[in-house]
């Protein structure tokens, strides 16, 4: 087809509405001009290379981008692709990727990257006039493209002189604006070339300094089976600015999804969900792409390289559709092998990761039946015998009886037999992920533990000492009258703890609404009073002494004298708050200082104060 002279006609789309759209709506930043003029010219690579045997058996195929010389402002971006006659000037460039509104939205198919309207238009975000020269391969006149920001373009075949100069191919050529210059200097063309395209399978130069420095790098993430080991934790480290712990391979062939996992070798936030790197057939879709990953899969970062996900219509992100969703239950599974693999063959590795990452694991398996499923059995938890393995728990004792505070803990701890150890549910997440053991470990019992069943659980002294035992506890209950504290004499380990104070939580709850309501009075007091109305009143704690201790037994079963006894009995009531990290009351620290100073004063021969 020829055009026999210029001839200027109106967009068939609205121009400058379509660059807004793209510039605020559809893409990050006007720097994406660079990645979808590279797009273009790959396409057009690749259509030549399909089309024309001997270009691709030559491995033809090359862009150069040329950005504005010292002296000069223009930016030029060349390829030796297919290439345009006049006919495919006019539909293509006027139609805007042929349909106008969809393929504004469409998506590109097979090894074809983007559409070449839409792409061209998005040099309109830092220029007012775009001009594209090109020559078909499959013959015809080179032919101009002249746009402009206004919403006209012009198209003229090419003759002579400037007709000779016009290689099988396309040039892309435009002046950025003043204020806009500085996206199209040296520096940021190869910035840009680097991060959008150092990947694709098409050579790409760019020229500075009067030379051209090739950006293309091989993708060892592509086929990672193949790579070494060290180059793929090299990249890891590029990746990320710290060498990985592992790198884990991925591959998903029904959606053409390759690329490396790495273990990040920090803790992230909790419950953060790491981005992903993402190629689409080796030009950039994004540097943090969370789709990907699994939501518990937040210890790892990938980088991929895919033919079979579909872009977005900025082609800066992923369409969440079944594809997706696909091979992100597939590098999940990945993800759940590599664990279960290192928990059979390498135990201290595992060990490594899960003290790294043991916090966010614990956040996210509260929630997640998945990740809980996978690595609740592998995490520790602190009981009265030690740290152990969940697994290793429940495999010797299926009842786990947990304190579910710190202090609670410590209290209990001491009263705790081996056969039944408690646990410390104490920090955060811990007793949901018990709880959450009880749903998803077969035959595993959670319950909290109270003070009093671990009394009664406890040994009682010998039957010849039962007396002596029995007289003990009535006159250490006197010693401690007027503390809201009853006695009960018990044997256990370890036998150096002369006495351990805990206190019921139902019992807790009415001593406190007790002293609520008498600060309180009035309306509230009589309301917090009825709570209790016909309630057993039951002592707040419980001070249980050791017979297993010599003093203990020493108190029972020698003639101390009243006031030394007294004495005694509140310093060892005070030690076991202290221990077991309870506050003091006002009256718990004058039976503290008194009981002291009696003894003091014993010890040095002094007659007790009356």
């Amino acid at each position: 087809m020829s055009i026999p002279e210029p001839n200027t006609r109106p967009f068939q789309v609205h121009l400058r509405g379509v660059v807004e759209l793209l510039g605020r709506s559809i893409y990050s930043s006007p720097g994406v001009y660079l990645r979808e003029l590279l797009q273009n010219a790959h396409d057009a690579i690749a259509a030549r290379r399909e089309e024309f045997a001997d270009f691709a058996a030559g491995h033809g195929g090359r862009i150069e981008v040329i950005p504005p010389a010292p002296g000069e402002k223009r930016l030029r971006v060349i390829d030796d692709g297919i290439g345009l006659d006049a006919r495919e000037v006019g539909e293509l460039l006027a139609t805007v990727g042929r349909s106008s509104k969809r393929d504004l939205l469409d998506m590109p198919r097979g090894d074809r990257l983007g559409q070449f309207g839409i792409g061209l238009l998005s040099c309109f975000m830092i220029a007012d006039e775009i001009t594209v020269r090109s020559r078909s391969a499959r013959g015809g006149e080179p032919v101009e493209w002249l746009g402009r920001a206004d919403g006209t373009f012009s198209v003229r075949i090419l003759e002579g002189e400037e007709a000779g100069a016009v290689d099988v191919g396309t040039c892309v050529e435009f002046t950025p604006r003043a204020d806009d210059a500085a996206l199209a200097s040296a520096d940021t063309v190869l910035t840009l070339a680097r991060r959008h395209a150092e990947y694709l399978p098409v050579a790409i130069d760019v020229r500075r300094d009067g030379g051209s420095v090739r950006i293309n790098r091989e993708p060892l993430f592509a086929h990672p089976l193949k790579v070494e080991p060290e180059a793929l934790l090299e990249l890891g480290e590029e990746l990320l600015g710290v060498r990985p712990s592992e790198a884990i391979p991925l591959s998903v062939p029904s959606t053409g999804t390759t690329g490396v996992a790495y273990v990040l070798p920090f803790a992230p936030p909790p419950g953060a969900r790491q981005g992903s790197r993402a190629y689409l057939s080796g030009m950039l879709l994004g540097e943090s792409v969370p789709e990907l990953l699994p939501e518990w899969g937040f210890f790892v970062r990938c980088i991929v390289t895919t033919t079979g996900l579909h872009p977005t219509a900025s082609r800066e992100g992923l369409i969440e559709d079944s594809a997706l969703e696909e091979t992100r239950v597939a590098i999940g599974e990945t993800l759940r092998r590599w664990v279960l693999t290192m928990a059979a063959t390498r135990p201290g590795a595992l060990a490594h990761f899960l003290d790294v990452h043991h916090l966010g694991l614990r956040a996210v398996a509260v929630h997640d039946d998945e990740l809980a499923a996978l690595v609740l059995p592998h995490l520790r938890f602190e009981t009265s015998i030690g740290t152990a393995p969940l697994r290793e728990l429940v495999a010797v004792h299926p009842r786990l009886r947990y304190a579910a505070s710190v202090d609670e803990f410590r209290q209990l701890a001491p009263l705790a037999g081996t056969g039944e150890p408690l646990v410390n549910a104490g920090h955060v997440y811990e007793e949901p992920l018990l709880r959450r053991a009880a749903e998803l470990m077969p035959g595993v019992v959670v319950e909290r533990a109270e003070a009093a069943e671990l009394l009664d659980a406890l040994a009682e002294p010998p039957l010849e000492a039962r007396d002596l035992a029995d007289g003990l506890e009535s006159r250490a209950g006197r010693a401690l009258e007027g503390l809201d504290c009853v006695v009960a004499v018990r044997s256990f380990s370890p036998g150096d703890v002369p006495a351990v104070y805990v206190t019921d939580r139902r019992a807790l709850r009415a001593a406190r609404r007790r002293d609520v309501a008498a600060e309180a009075g009035g309306l509230w007091g009589a309301m917090l009073g009825k709570l209790d109305a016909g309630a057993a009143r039951e002592p707040a704690g419980r001070l249980c002494l050791n017979w297993a201790n010599p003093l203990v037994r020493t108190l029972a079963e020698e003639a101390v004298p009243g006031g030394s006894f007294d004495s005694v009995v509140r310093v060892l009531y005070a030690q076991a708050l202290l221990a077991g990290h309870h506050p003091l009351r006002r009256q718990d620290r004058a039976v503290l200082t008194d009981s002291l100073g009696a003894i003091v004063r014993l010890g040095v021969g002094l007659a007790p104060e009356a």
